[in-house]
């Protein structure tokens, strides 16, 4: 499964967490709200009563027919939100606001806040309980500005998520600074660089990992040397007595008579070559998984090429076919020993395990792919699997070290280019193909 991103993880749930939290808030602030809104309603409804209680009873108290209803009138028609009633203690309605509806009030006046389905009424008494006032309020209103608050309370949190988020991966990507420049010096390496890695500034979780990444890269590259120089040296303390061993045993059949030790001796030679051939590509291998494969400045492929094919040319036969692109120049960056080496292998490869009757087609296009393609029966697909593995050979009746493809893939890898086989090759029904595609550089 393939794992998030640190900068995203902390940057959604630093903001899910503080969209979380402004909800808490949000409906706790509304809650209070909500309550201080009733108090301050209820509140204009008793101080409303109050007001107009004494009011009511003067007007009574001057009628000629203090009995009879009457409706106050306004002074301009609107709608109200405070109706009232007044009536006397059997509920005969003496005095009601112009927009009042007897229906929405309680039967018998009485005094105190009540509620109703969908009104909020208070009343209060005066003369000594035969008068009431009732104030009646629509529950609607108050439940409107409840949503006006709310909305008032949630409105701003539309904007604070983007902000939020916007914010909050600035300031990770801020704070993870270090370890994004330490990502990408580790992305940045080559497949052979094993210095310490450095940057400055990690966090301290972060930081004991670097340093133990530096350690075991220290280690790695202490056990690598050693491997490599005890490949290099015995391959090197070898040669000059191998040398001296094959001029002996060639000697040796120079002035043996024809017989069995003619026979032994030419076997023992035989040997001895294999050996120094061994010998030739362990310090092939040993420069391989060294340092030193790529160049200082771009090297032109093309006359590096054409001098390797002409090599070969004189010592094989002329079975190398080379072809080149229309373009004069092709750059990249491999250094031209190891790309000597590579085209060795390479060549080597094809003239040994293929057909013989057959050239070997060398090419290389203006977009730095080199392409080895030899003749002969195709490679079975898990024997191709496997070909660029250390002393790993295709027939296993030709002779031969099983080194040569794999000191190519490593020559590959070493300066970041890709070392592809395929058989049949490209465009054929048989054949064995080997493409090395290198990073292209401009000069």
């Amino acid at each position: 499964m393939k794992s998030s991103s640190l900068q995203k993880r902390l940057g959604l749930g630093l903001t899910l967490g503080m969209t979380l939290l402004w909800l808490g808030a949000t409906v706790g602030a509304w809650l209070v709200v909500q309550h201080e809104l009733n108090e301050a309603f209820d509140s204009a409804l008793e101080e409303t009563a109050q007001r107009i209680l004494p009011l009511a009873v003067l007007e009574i108290s001057n009628r000629e027919e203090p009995a009879e209803a009457q409706h106050i009138a306004t002074l301009k028609m609107h709608k109200e939100y405070l109706t009232y009633l007044v009536r006397d203690a059997k509920g005969e309605i003496l005095m009601q606001s112009h927009d009042a509806n007897p229906k929405i009030f309680n039967q018998q006046p009485s005094e105190g806040f009540t509620t109703t389905e969908k009104y909020r009424l208070y009343g209060a008494s005066a003369l000594r309980g035969t008068l009431f006032i009732e104030i009646a309020e629509p529950l609607g209103h108050r439940r409107e500005a409840a949503r006006e608050a709310l909305f008032a309370l949630l409105l701003p949190l539309l904007a604070l998520i983007p902000i939020s988020l916007l914010g909050t991966w600035l300031f990770v990507r801020i704070s993870l600074r270090s370890v994004l420049a330490y990502r990408r010096a580790v992305e940045a390496r080559g497949v052979g660089d094993l210095s310490p890695i450095k940057v400055a500034q990690l966090p301290a979780e972060i930081d004991p990992l670097a340093d133990a990444v530096n350690h075991l890269l220290e280690r790695l590259r202490k056990a690598l040397e050693a491997e490599r120089s005890f490949t290099a040296n015995s391959a090197h303390e070898l040669r000059t007595p191998l040398a001296a061993t094959l001029a002996q045993i060639q000697r040796l059949r120079h002035e043996a008579p024809d017989g069995p030790l003619q026979v032994r001796a030419a076997k023992i030679e035989s040997a001895l070559r294999a050996l120094a051939r061994l010998s030739e590509k362990l310090m092939q291998l040993a420069k391989a998984e060294g340092g030193g494969l790529l160049s200082e400045a771009p090297q032109d492929l093309i006359p590096l090429l054409a001098h390797g094919v002409d090599e070969w040319n004189h010592s094989s036969g002329h079975r190398v076919e080379l072809q080149l692109p229309a373009q004069p120049h092709v750059y990249s960056a491999i250094d031209p020993d190891a790309f000597g080496i590579l085209l060795r292998n390479l060549i080597e490869n094809a003239l040994k395990y293929g057909a013989a009757d057959q050239p070997v087609e060398v090419s290389l296009t203006g977009d730095a792919l080199l392409r080895v393609i030899n003749g002969g029966p195709a490679v079975p697909e898990s024997v191709l699997q496997h070909l660029t593995e250390r002393f790993v050979r295709g027939h296993s009746e030709i002779s031969g070290s099983g080194l040569g493809l794999a000191i190519s893939k490593t020559i590959a890898q070493g300066v970041g280019a890709t070392l592809t086989l395929a058989s049949p090759a490209t465009g054929r029904k048989e054949g064995f193909e080997v493409s090395v595609q290198f990073c292209a550089h401009g000069q």
